[in-house]
């Protein structure tokens, strides 16, 4: 029901990329991305315009993600209500904002989600309660660490039960750091070890946003982090011109 949750849980890597109400959502659900991350913070896009491109993910294993612009209960439900089966939420810094996230992503008794019928692909239920159980159990909740007070409060964080992944928003971070976008110093790669073991003794993944300049997946790896969001372009670019040059 959720192949992201599946690699994560068997502990294997999730990687996935990002797409927008005008991107050939088909195409990249079908092109091996475990996800499709759907940014409705710093994008144009809003929540309730992106139902088309969500829905063009129906049939794929490729997890339709959402990143809601606040940590606020109707931006969250419009998400869900599209059908998306990630919900990422920037600037959580406290123990008390993600246990609000987690209520807010899940039906009763487990949170309080309200309900708007079955929404998005989760399979075939005997009855509503099972629809809710499965969804409870399956929604990929993904708070996003990006200040210095959520890392000093990381483990009471990865403390709240129901968190999947711990996102670092990479430039926020640094800025918070007082190291802005110089994601090799000893300050930022002391962080991402601080996040990194931190997720690993918790069960949860770590993941990046994006993979800064300077440092590749491997790296961030090393340090425990599972969960990658990448650019596509440059692949399919290169994938084009290898097909071309094929032919002639």
């Amino acid at each position: 029901m959720n192949h992201v949750k599946d690699l994560l849980r068997a502990g294997d890597t999730a990687v996935g990329t990002t797409a927008g109400a005008n991107s050939e959502v088909r195409l990249l659900a079908n092109s091996g991305f475990d996800f499709i991350l759907f940014d409705t913070q710093h994008a144009t896009d809003d929540i309730k315009g992106l139902a088309r491109a969500v829905s063009a993910t129906r049939g794929t294993t490729a997890a339709p993600i959402v990143r809601v612009g606040d940590l606020r209960p109707d931006q969250i439900c419009y998400a869900l209500d599209i059908g998306a089966k990630g919900i990422v939420v920037p600037m959580v810094n406290t123990p008390d904002e993600a246990t609000d996230m987690v209520k807010w992503c899940k039906y009763p008794f487990d949170g309080v989600r309200s309900s708007a019928g079955m929404r998005g692909e989760w399979g075939e239920f005997k009855n509503y309660r099972e629809y809710m159980d499965a969804v409870n159990e399956q929604l990929l909740i993904v708070p996003m660490i990006e200040t210095q007070e959520a890392l000093g409060a990381i483990d009471e964080i990865l403390a709240v039960p129901g968190i999947d992944v711990l996102l670092v928003g990479p430039s926020d971070l640094s800025i918070n750091l007082d190291v802005p976008l110089d994601y090799t110093s000893d300050t930022y790669q002391a962080a991402l070890d601080k996040i990194g073991a931190s997720c690993q003794a918790a069960g949860v993944a770590a993941g990046m946003f994006f993979v800064p300049p300077g440092i590749s997946p491997a790296q961030l790896q090393d340090k425990g982090f599972r969960f990658f969001t990448l650019p596509w372009a440059g692949w399919a670019t290169e994938g084009i011109k290898n097909g071309i040059a094929g032919v002639r």
